[in-house]
């Protein structure tokens, strides 16, 4: 038996996300210098994304040309309602039925769900038609005396319809009387106001209306037209784009000039906090200057927001976004690519989460669904920062990783050691299978006679390796074919050879 009295272990778990923002020497061991595809579990470590599937096998129609992009995507009452071109239509996941027309030049929707009298309604604005409204059976526009001709974003905040992004003037805000989207008299408490730049976004938020210019941020407070005040929060910051402002973890995330930003009240009344919370991956953000396509999602079961830079003349495979994960220790990152949607909305029904997305091929898919991005596979990469156990100046002869990882199901991937910072003098070992053909019993989703009863949850692969160096990366490449699972931590072992 050979003597192993002299390795030397070196264990770390897998925690921090991605970090692109400190030096080799700075970023600690369970943090990510490549985390793509990959998403901060929320029960620890880095978890390899689950896929999207169509929700309709049908095409939305297009109006003119098959190019068009689905400019909305929203479940509403176990439905998608989507828009296309000139029109608008529902589907349960069985074919598309028109339920409006004759939309001019139609924009990237925006929209909202509410309930004034025990009955839910949707409502939407285009930027170039009169906004709408949909009870599921009756389709409405909103064109009584007074009404924007062609508002871009709508909200509904205590009880009170809200109207931005108008081409006449769109600095102004138009508010309806209570309990109405169509009553725009100003003796029944309607009205309007105008902030000194174009309405980028608007967004409710406890007890404020939050209103968004590209380089201004205002709250508006107050119930009514008898009480409202318009309060600045900031004069050097705005919003880039109004359909990355979410509502997440109790905060309001935007995306701002510099990244992803906060709004977040604070235990005094009346007080705002400003935050940025992308420094680790600001490099991400840095280049882009054409943000109109940029959209975003949440997924609460997860406490994460993601952030897509889809543009039209991307290819699926080639666009990139970025996952924001709330943890308790705070803010974690990774990136994806190959998720490439128009539009998107997330929605609570009957106990599940339905996470849409529209796309530029013209379908509507359902994220979080399948292990494939609609029959693609889905690369999953994850990279370690250069380890050096301690000591940079001691060279170690590595022995094992032990790899401590959760599956789902059955895993093949492939493990990468690369030493010293990946000099191109150094050697590079071949990669070493990881993988797991035993496939553990999930309970609701294992067969019978396939999976394996008792299997361990949290399982370690032991590898011999070889190699020597005083630094070490580790590097985790998901072929696509697996389902998801979880990366936990690592433990390497080696044996102490020559100082430098």
């Amino acid at each position: 038996m050979p003597d192993s009295s002299g390795l030397q272990p070196y264990l770390f778990p897998l925690t921090g996300g991605l970090h692109l923002d400190r030096s080799a020497f700075a970023i600690e061991p369970g943090m990510a210098l490549e985390l793509e595809n990959f998403e901060p579990d929320t029960s620890g470590g880095y978890r390899r994304i689950n896929g999207y599937n169509k929700w309709d096998s049908d095409v939305v129609p297009f109006t003119t040309a098959p190019t068009e992009p689905v400019l909305m995507s929203a479940f509403f009452k176990g439905q998608v309602v989507a828009a296309r071109g000139e029109s608008i239509y529902k589907s349960s996941g069985s074919g598309w039925t028109s339920i409006d027309s004759g939309r001019t030049g139609a924009k990237r929707y925006s929209f909202i769900r509410f309930n004034f009298t025990g009955s839910e309604i949707i409502a939407f604005a285009d930027g170039a038609n009169q906004a709408s409204y949909w009870d599921g059976t009756t389709f409405s526009d909103v064109n009584t005396s007074g009404a924007p001709s062609d508002p871009h974003y709508i909200q509904v905040h205590k009880n009170t319809g809200f109207y931005a992004g108008m081409s006449a003037n769109p600095n102004e805000i138009v508010y309806t009387a209570p309990l109405t989207l169509d009553d725009f008299n100003v003796a029944n408490g309607a009205g309007s106001f105008v902030i000194d730049s174009a309405v980028t976004g608007m967004i409710g938020f406890r007890e404020s209306l939050y209103i968004f210019s590209a380089s201004r941020i205002y709250e508006l407070v107050g119930s009514s037209a008898a009480d409202y005040q318009l309060k600045p929060v900031t004069r050097e910051i705005g919003c880039r784009n109004g359909w990355t402002i979410k509502e997440f973890a109790g905060d309001v995330v935007f995306l701002g000039p510099d990244g992803l930003r906060t709004i977040a009240g604070t235990a005094k009344i009346g007080d705002v906090d400003l935050g940025t919370i992308s420094k680790p991956v600001q490099r991400l953000f840095q280049g882009k200057e054409d943000v109109d396509d940029f959209t975003s999602i949440i997924i609460p079961n997860k406490t994460q927001y993601r952030i897509f830079f889809g543009k039209e003349d991307v290819l699926r495979e080639n666009t990139e976004g970025v996952i924001c994960s709330r943890k308790a220790e705070g803010y974690e990152f990774s990136t994806t690519r190959g998720i490439r949607p128009a539009s998107s909305d997330t929605e609570e029904y009957l106990g599940s989460f339905y996470i849409m997305i529209g796309g530029f091929d013209g379908y509507v898919y359902r994220l979080e669904e399948g292990n494939t991005f609609d029959g693609e596979t889905i690369i999953g990469r994850y990279r370690s920062p250069d380890l050096n156990a301690g000591d940079p100046g001691l060279r170690k002869a590595f022995q094992r990783v032990v790899i401590n990882y959760a599956p789902e199901g059955e895993v093949n991937s492939d493990l990468f050691l690369r030493y010293d910072y990946e000099a191109p003098n150094v050697p590079r070992p071949e990669p070493y299978p990881f993988d797991s053909t035993q496939v553990v019993a999930l309970y609701g989703t294992s067969k019978y006679g396939v999976a394996t009863y008792g299997g361990q949850t949290d399982p370690l692969v032991r590898q011999p390796v070889e190699g020597s160096g005083f630094a070490v990366a580790l590097r985790v490449v998901d072929n696509g074919v697996s389902v998801p699972y979880s990366l936990k931590g690592f433990q390497l072992e080696f044996t102490v050879a020559a100082r430098r």
